[in-house]
Formats: C-alpha cells, structure tokens, sequence
C-alpha cells in the first residue's frame, strides 16, 4: 500500500490549473528542500491541517 504523504491533507499543496499538478506553496530555502526531499523526518514546519469545519467556524 502507497504511504499517503502529510503534504496530501497540508493547505499550502495545491493543484496548479496551468500545469495540472499538485504544487507546495511555500517558498523553501536550499536547506529546507535538500531536508524535506531527504525524508530525514516527516515533520514539515509549514504543515497546516486541511481543516473545512475549522475554518467554517471562522466565518
């Protein structure tokens, strides 16, 4: 079974219409993509739970 990433629920991966692909909308630095694309850990500091109930509350 495929391993689901955290990026799959994060707000910031996005589908961009143009090229039809899912893309992170944070701009990493050299340091932070060379970390992520290692996998040395899952923990993304930019991950933000896909909430639609949350942010329903908020409006």
């Amino acid at each position: 079974m495929k391993r689901k990433s955290k990026c799959d629920d994060c707000t910031n991966y996005l589908l961009d219409d143009e090229t039809d692909y899912y893309t992170c909308l944070v701009d990493f630095d050299q340091d932070e993509m060379e970390h992520f694309l290692t996998f040395t850990d899952d923990d993304c500091p930019y991950y933000r739970f896909e909430d639609d109930h949350f942010l329903a509350k908020k409006q």
